[in-house]
């Protein structure tokens, strides 16, 4: 039996809502098979990403505001998607929305005599379902943190669904607000799977942006492709310890955000706006690298042919000529090819919002889908929290 699912998306780099439309269909052996049947982008409104961006900023978020926003994006991800779903004539059985995230902690800190790991995603699942009127799934990534996970990547899940196979070395890499890959070796099962975050996406990029030519990101990267790289700036940011840590390991604005963007400006002081762009872009394409020369590598076997791997990239760092031509220049050296999720029949921008549906489903039908080997859990948890119509 079939359900029409969507899958809801707002990322770490809060520019809107993405939603897939989704027909998933009788389980396979360890996923079931979808079909996208629309997909939709959604800017938010500039005051609704201030207050969002606003929000995220721990010391200074009023309790009051956080309420509001709770229930505001409940309301915005209902009309996202009402408005495809009405568009493109479909009937929905189902949504799953990722919300928004505002704080994310993977590593347990001490708070009031306990070490706890930590994570809010907001976006009312209620305020989704009565306006849908159809079961919402949200929530998704404290029941991975409660079984000892970190809550992150949980988008694997969809990646060894699309990419596994049995001769090819594969690397599912998300350039969002944060780069994060998915590791499928040859022949892999679920459990070999290994996922993690590999640093700034388009965040540092875009905040670089913002800060000196006051544009929320480099259209078409026509500014980084003007300006030179400072490498001893990139080698004196690559010491950092996050880049060092060993997987499973996420990251969000707590690692690259406001702070560390202030860091990066004053490392960079003196050289021109567009050497600044330039080495922020680099920066996400050499930790990429990095992380896979690092970590992924050695997973894939001194064995295989080099030529044999390949890296998918999907994202919004996608639409930026020059961060791909810098991946691609990195990546080369390592043996593996680049190429884009819509060579893979899914379109880079529609990616995370298929894995939420996706998700849902395994929800829906009472079905673990996180990847342990991906996330630290010390076992495979359902996902998520129903909010019924």
């Amino acid at each position: 039996m079939s359900m029409i699912i969507a899958g809801v998306m707002s990322g770490t780099s809060a520019d809107g809502i993405n939603v897939a439309l989704v027909r998933l269909s009788a389980r396979g052996q360890e996923c079931p098979r979808h079909t996208l049947l629309a997909h939709a982008e959604y800017p938010f409104p500039a005051p609704v990403r201030r207050a969002i961006l606003e929000m995220m900023n721990a010391e200074l978020a009023r309790v009051a505001d956080l309420a509001r926003l709770n229930f505001l994006l409940g309301e915005l991800y209902a009309e996202a998607v009402a408005k495809t779903a009405r568009e493109h004539r479909v009937k929905l059985d189902l949504v799953g929305c990722h919300g928004q995230t505002l704080y994310h902690q993977g590593v347990a800190a001490r708070f009031l005599g306990r070490k706890l790991a930590v994570t809010w995603q907001t976006g009312e699942g209620a305020v989704i379902a009565a306006r849908l009127g159809v079961p919402v799934v949200s929530d998704f990534r404290p029941a991975d943190m409660a079984a000892g996970g970190k809550g992150a990547p949980l988008v694997p899940f969809l990646d060894y669904s699309l990419y596994r196979d049995q001769r090819v070395g594969r690397i599912a890499q998300n350039i969002g607000g944060i780069a994060n890959l998915t590791a499928i070796p040859a022949g892999a099962s679920l459990r070999q799977v290994l996922a993690f975050d590999t640093g700034p996406g388009n965040m540092v990029m875009d905040a670089v942006m913002e800060e000196l030519f006051g544009k929320r990101y480099d259209r078409d990267g026509k500014i980084s492709a003007s300006g030179r790289v400072l490498d001893g700036v990139i080698a004196q940011l690559l010491r950092a310890h996050f880049f060092r840590q060993k997987p499973p390991r996420t990251a969000g604005r707590e690692e690259f955000g406001r702070e560390y963007v202030g860091r990066f400006l004053q490392i960079c002081h003196g050289a021109s706006k567009s050497d600044v762009v330039a080495t922020a872009t680099a920066l996400t394409a050499r930790t990429i690298a990095d992380a896979v020369q690092r970590f992924v590598l050695p997973r894939f076997g001194a064995r295989r042919k080099r030529r044999d791997h390949q890296m998918i990239v999907s994202g919004g760092g996608t639409r930026n000529p020059t961060l791909m031509a810098m991946l691609r220049d990195e990546i080369a050296p390592l043996g593996i090819g680049l190429h884009f999720s819509d060579e893979f029949g899914l379109p880079a921008e529609a990616k995370e919002a298929v894995a939420f549906a996706l998700l849902a489903h395994e929800t829906w039908h009472r079905r673990p889908s996180n990847v342990p080997s991906a996330t630290g859990a010390k076992r495979a948890a359902i996902l998520g929290k129903i909010s019924y119509a």
